[in-house]
């Protein structure tokens, strides 16, 4: 099994996308497939930031919405600020009549993301594994307000968990499972992340496993 740092993660995903061809919308569309495959019902709240960790979270809104299960977004940013691959996510979503709450300021956003206590399981789509430092603003208020004891999915790692440490940068999401993609993170097997990440599973998505070896520019062209 590998076991990649976030910095190692990215190189893999570039090398699936760039040098291999693989359409990053692809890959999305397949991981957050795989997250949905967690739910088994609704109503389904679904919290997502304005990167690709939030498109992964559309991916599941379509998913979840296309099953007839009742849907809410929360998109704890600006909808002219999603762009790529997010972005056309985020507008198939929409276009299907999918039900989204805008809230890109710290109070809207927690208010809105306590409305979701009567759903029957919350998605944590709002931060990546690109985080460094505190989480703060928007983000933090997000995570003060999650409601408790709801059946929690995180999408590749729970918000504001360090992907190389697994030390909670000031304030965490806390899931009961996480559904981490293509690699296993470093930082979701530190015994710091244990209370934070639930049970872990390893989701194909379409990465082969030569993009995270070390030896790739010889075994790419063999």
């Amino acid at each position: 099994m590998f076991v990649l740092t976030a910095a190692q993660m990215r190189e893999a995903d570039r090398r699936c996308i760039e040098e291999l061809g693989i359409p990053g919308a692809v890959l999305m569309n397949n991981a957050g497939a795989a997250v949905f495959c967690e739910i088994a019902g609704g109503p389904v709240g679904i919290v997502c930031g304005k990167g690709n960790n939030g498109g992964d979270g559309f991916v599941v809104a379509r998913l979840a919405l296309l099953a007839g299960m009742e849907t809410t977004v929360v998109l704890a940013a600006e909808p002219e600020r999603i762009t790529g691959d997010a972005k056309t996510f985020m507008d198939v979503y929409l276009r299907l009549g999918g039900n989204m709450v805008v809230a890109p300021d710290a109070e809207a956003a927690a208010s809105a993301v306590a409305d979701l206590a009567d759903c029957a399981v919350l998605v944590d789509a709002l931060l990546g594994t690109g985080i460094s430092g505190e989480v703060r603003g928007t983000a933090r208020a997000i995570i003060g307000a999650w409601p408790r004891g709801l059946l929690t999915v995180a999408v590749d790692l729970p918000s504001g968990l360090d992907a190389d440490t697994g030390e909670p940068c000031g304030a965490c999401v806390r899931a009961d499972v996480t559904v981490t993609f293509a690699f296993m993170k470093k930082g979701l097997l530190a015994p710091s992340a244990e209370p934070y990440v639930g049970r872990v599973f390893v989701a194909d998505i379409g990465i082969p496993d030569l993009c995270a070896m070390d030896d790739w520019n010889t075994r790419k062209t063999e």
